[in-house]
Formats: C-alpha cells, structure tokens, sequence
C-alpha cells in the first residue's frame, strides 16, 4: 500500500510539473544528449543539474505530508442583491511541521466575481492564517462557495500540486427589500382590551368568553347577565390571543410576464412580494407567501412558531430561487386561499384574462381585505412607448373587474416605485386611482 501510494505521489507530481520546471527538464535533458554527442563533460554537468532540480522537486512535493484543515465562514450568510459579502477562509496547520508555500483557490461561481488566489508563505506547526475576501451579485440566488483548492509548491516554483477539501458552503443572494410606509390597511383590526368587535382581516382563537364558575376564580370576572340566564355562576375566560393574518400571493406564470433580466416584470414583482410580506411581518402580521404553483412559505402546519426574523429568513429564502412557473391559470393557489380563513390578502399579478379576474372576484368574500398589485406588463415589453402613462384596453378592463368585485387595485407600470405605491392601499382611500399624467 504505501509503494502505491508512493507511485502515485510521483505520478502526481510529475503531473504538477510548471512551465519552469518542465522548461528545466527539457534544458537539461538537451545539454546531456548534446554533452554525449560533443563529448563536453562540463555541458554534461550542467544538464544534470538541470534534470536533477525538477525532479527533485517532484519528489520532494510528491512526499510532502501536510495536515492541514480548513474552515470557511460568510458574513452574512444571506446577502442582499447589489451588496457585498465577505468569506472568511482559515487554514490550520494541525501537524508538527511546518508547511512550505500554499496556494490557496476557492471556486466561485463566475457571477460572484473572479476566483480569489492567496499565497501563503509559511504556517507553523499547530499555527493558522486567515484570509478574506469579497463577493456580490445583482441576482438573487443559491450560489455555491467552494470546495478551498490548497496547491502545495517548491520553493522554485517547479512544482505544483493541487489538494482539494470537501467542504463547502451556500451564499443566499435575496431580492432587495424596500421600507414600506404605514398605511391603514382596508379591514385592519386596531380594537383594544375586551372589544368584541371583530373585523374580518382577523383570525385568532374563538373569543366567546364565557365558561362555568371554577374554584378561585376572581369574581370580578363573573358575568352576572349570564349566570342569570343560566342559572348558576359564569366567568369571563381570558381573551385569546389574537393575531392579523396575511397572505401575500405572488404571480409566477410565465406567459404572466414580459422582459428579461433584472428588468424584467417578474424580477419586480419578486422584489415586491418580498417588501410586502417583510413590511407585514414587521407590523405583527402572521404572513404566508403562496404562489400560482401552490406553494406556501411557510408551509401548512407551522403556525407561528416562527419569530419574525426567521420568518422573514424563510419567505427571503424562497423569493431568492422563485422562477418563473409554466402555469396557465392560477386554480393551484386557490385551494390555499379558500382553507386560509380569513385574513388580509395581497396580490402581486402578471397578466390576467377575464376568466382569471372573475375568479379572482370570487376570492375576494373570503378576505378581510384585499389588494392587488396588477402589472402592465405592456411598458415593460416596451409596447406603450408612445403612451407610457395609459394602459391597454385589456388591462383598463381587469382593474375595473377586479375593483368592482371588491379589491383594492393598484395598477403598476415600469419603474413605479414599492413604497409610493404602497401609499395607495391606504384604507381610508376608497379607490387606488389608476394615474394619468400628461406629457410635457
């Protein structure tokens, strides 16, 4: 086992052979054929010499026997799109002898940035060094980091051979999040103590408060209207805990959506849903995303067992791989809908046809409030250049639908700002005005 492993060390390492060191070899193996045919014995020593250096680096790289771990660390784990992350690599020498030179190589993806390279000299025994480096990307994503290449090399620079570890990691790049403004939203709950009014974006625990007299029971809290009527004592029970709801619906169907790239309306859409559902969790609302596919982050049976921040964690996570579906209807995300309850509904929507708004109308009972986020997709195909500010017959036709059946419609065109028109699903506003402005 060891002369094997010993043969392949050398093969290894003749493998690992740079341009010097094979330059070197072939110096030297010329001066000696040119020393036996010339007979010069001084050409021959120096071809020796030649020879000798590059393999004698070969052997030595091939039976270098380091022990050396490393770790790799992200700060932060989950980066925002258009911002910069840091990757913390540290290499320990966990053997008794020194290491010789190290190169180090960590392999990136391309839309990260180039591959980063870091020499280093010497680490001594059980000692370490730690290196850094930047990344960032405009598109959201999973992206992998790793696996760190160390290259171990001779002192001249003969040889080189390349070690791999296994570890790596995942960068999450997320969809940049847009501070929201507060606005009164159409059906939100703002009663305070024991009001039994209840509005519709509500869901909690049944808060009929009323139960049997129990041993130790405050009497301030029987109910003596009741126990009148029942002929024996009846307490308040404490009030559940109630909290808003929220589902916010995103709009993935590609035939829903016009250009490409970050530019495009889905890449808009995805950067609203996540404003949204972020700016609702922030306020206390107990907030899902569901897609056309009929997906929903978090999943069924999570509850609020989630925090915000992990909650937002996960709706983030998800938004950052959603791609577009080959959905043609949204029927997928309608089951969800419908076993919801009740709640506050927000839309972001590509294209519809009447069908699709009809059935949309029908959702809207369902919610406490509702409001959609209805793309022209048109000015981000370029097709309204001349009248950017109008939308088409279709389109003008699915905002009056939907606002006739209820919904708080906030017609979108490219470049509009999240927050501006946040400011639109303002409740105490009867309608989200579809703006027309004239040209200079």
């Amino acid at each position: 086992m060891a002369q094997s492993d010993s043969a392949s060390g050398l093969r290894a390492g003749f493998r690992g052979l740079t341009t010097r060191g094979r330059s070197f070899l072939a110096a030297g193996v010329t001066a000696v054929v040119c020393a036996y045919l010339l007979d010069q014995n001084a050409l021959l020593r120096v071809g020796v010499l030649l020879a000798a250096l590059p393999l004698a680096a070969v052997v030595v790289v091939a039976n270098t026997r380091y022990r050396v771990a490393s770790g790799r660390r992200l700060s932060p784990r989950r980066a925002v799109a258009g911002q910069e992350a840091r990757v913390h690599l540290r290499v320990d020498n966990v053997s008794r002898v020194p290491t010789g030179v190290l190169l180090l190589e960590d392999k990136v993806p391309y839309v990260l940035g180039p591959r980063p390279r870091f020499v280093l000299d010497r680490v001594e025994p059980r000692g370490h060094r730690e290196v850094s480096y930047r990344v960032r990307s405009d598109l959201r994503g999973r992206y992998p980091l790793g696996p760190l290449q160390l290259r171990l090399s001779d002192p001249f620079g003969m040889c080189e051979v390349t070690r791999a570890f296994t570890a790596s990691d995942v960068l999450t790049v997320v969809p940049q999040v847009q501070a929201l403004p507060s606005v009164r939203l159409s059906g939100e709950w703002i009663g305070q103590g024991e009001s039994h009014s209840r509005t519709l974006a509500l869901a909690g625990d049944d808060d009929v408060i009323l139960r049997e007299y129990r041993p130790g029971d405050d009497l301030r809290r029987v109910h003596w209207r009741s126990t009148a009527r029942y002929g024996e004592l009846m307490v308040r029970r404490e009030e559940q805990p109630q909290q808003a709801r929220a589902t916010v619906v995103l709009d993935t169907r590609e035939i829903a959506h016009r250009g490409s790239g970050p530019a495009s309306s889905f890449e808009w859409a995805i950067g609203c849903a996540a404003s949204v559902a972020v700016h609702l969790l922030e306020r206390g609302y107990q907030t899902r995303l569901l897609t056309d596919t009929g997906q929903s982050v978090p999943g069924p049976g999570a509850g609020g067992s989630h925090s915000t921040a992990d909650a937002s964690g996960l709706v983030l996570d998800a938004l950052a791989v959603a791609d577009l579906s080959d959905g043609g209807t949204l029927s997928r995300a309608e089951d969800p809908l419908r076993a919801g309850g009740e709640g506050l509904l927000v839309a972001v929507l590509g294209e519809l046809d009447e069908a699709q708004a009809t059935r949309l109308g029908r959702l809207r009972s369902r919610a406490g409030g509702a409001i959609a986020f209805l793309l022209d997709t048109g000015t981000w195909a370029g097709l309204r250049m001349l009248a950017p500010h109008t939308g088409g017959d279709d389109f003008e036709a699915r905002v009056r639908q939907l606002r006739e059946s209820g919904w708080t419609v906030i017609p979108v065109r490219a470049g509009d700002s999240v927050p501006d028109l946040w400011r639109a699903a303002d409740g105490s506003r009867t309608t989200a005005p579809y703006r027309e402005e004239a040209g200079a």
